[in-house]
């Protein structure tokens, strides 16, 4: 289960609907090991497609140096799907290299009323996708 605040719920559902129609993408700091999402990293998405979203490679370097030097690692790891359900795509799968992470799909296909807003978290390992349940706190 993704247990989250809702003050970090708030700002990854801001950055994907700011970003729409394009994807968009961050991470999630915790302190490392504890499963614990603390700190918001808004990424640019280096893609700026509504289909597909990339890390900037030099950001990317930069907030692991940043999070390695803070004692933490990426707890969550989002972005959004702007015209289709929030559920990890077979790109998606095949780009996930963090087996301790919960990676978190928004879609904003309601952004044009065009379906239901969603909000959910998944585990992927080894190719193998397991949805969990989200639960929304004031604070931890």
């Amino acid at each position: 289960m993704l247990t989250i605040t809702q003050d970090l719920y708030d700002k990854i559902v801001a950055h994907a609907r700011a970003d729409h129609p394009d994807e968009a993408c961050g991470l999630i700091a915790g302190p490392e090991k504890s499963d614990r999402p603390e700190r918001h990293i808004p990424m640019l998405n280096a893609a700026r497609s509504p289909t597909f979203y990339e890390f900037d490679s030099m950001e990317q370097l930069r907030v692991d140096k940043e999070m390695r030097a803070r004692g933490e690692e990426a707890v969550v790891i989002y972005h959004s799907h702007s015209a289709t359900e929030a559920y990890p795509s077979r790109t998606d799968i095949k780009l996930a290299q963090e087996p301790g992470a919960h990676y978190v799909l928004v879609s904003t296909a309601d952004t044009d009323g065009l379906g239901e807003f969603q909000f959910r978290s998944f585990r992927i390992l080894e190719g193998e996708v397991t949805e969990e349940e989200v639960k929304v706190v004031e604070a931890y």
